[in-house]
């Protein structure tokens, strides 16, 4: 059994879909209902004993600064130059001396069960919530416990992955020098940090899934998403014929 000793939050992407809500506030800042939407990741991990938190800012980075005296030195910020010409890879690159025994996560998701942050697991995965509805979000495949193939585009029956991994101490120290070759020597820029283990390099990782509930957490992608979860946003909205 493995125990995660330290959490990355991924926080540096400019919202774009958020627009125009996060022309002037990183989206993980964004309030829902009165609740910043990276509170709830930090009480969660908090809530599971993780006290090593480290934040990858980019975009309007200088709002994130309060994070580190509210929560009394817990959180830590690492800045990701390259996050307004690069994929999301940049912003894992920058964190890549924090990977092993680590929680990755998104900072603009609701945690709304913090059983879903727990430390403990068995093998390096995704959180992941089993739909045999379809769905176009990236779904994986498990066989005997071990992913075996991941679906860009979706699909039915299989476990829907969602932001949140785990990752042992060995697997973490794969993942930064899969990192470093990707980013620094191929200069593949523009993939998603997941690609790097699921497409890439998926014969050297043996992952599983962490299965939950649905609703344990949500995922915001959009305005409309989020004035549905929260109606002072409807004014943003574009009217209606």
């Amino acid at each position: 059994m493995n125990t995660v000793k330290r959490a990355v939050i991924l926080a540096a992407g400019e919202g774009k879909r958020m627009r125009p809500v996060t022309l002037g506030t990183p989206k993980p800042l964004v309030r829902v209902n009165g609740v910043r939407m990276i509170d709830t990741a930090i009480r969660g991990l908090k809530a599971n004993g993780i006290q090593e938190i480290y934040v990858v800012v980019g975009y309007l980075k200088e709002q994130f600064q309060a994070l580190e005296r509210e929560y009394n030195g817990t959180v830590a910020l690492i800045e990701n130059p390259w996050y307004d010409s690069c994929n999301n890879i940049s912003s894992l690159y920058a964190a890549r001396e924090h990977l092993e025994d680590a929680i990755i996560l998104d900072g603009d998701q609701i945690i709304r069960d913090p059983r879903a942050l727990s430390p403990q697991f068995e093998r390096s995965g995704y959180n992941a919530v089993w739909t045999d509805a379809p769905t176009d979000e990236w779904l994986l495949t498990v066989e005997d416990g071990v992913v075996v193939s991941c679906s860009r585009t979706g699909g039915r029956h299989g476990w829907q992955l969602y932001s949140v991994s785990r990752w042992s101490a060995q697997d973490g120290r794969r993942l930064r020098r899969h990192l470093e070759l990707e980013f620094e020597q191929k200069r593949n820029r523009e993939l998603y940090w997941d690609d790097v283990a699921l497409f890439c390099y998926p014969e050297e990782y043996q992952l599983g899934v962490f299965p939950m509930k649905p609703g344990d957490i949500t995922e915001v992608d959009s305005l409309e998403e989020l004035a549905a979860l929260d109606s002072s946003y409807r004014r943003y909205l574009p009217e209606e014929d």
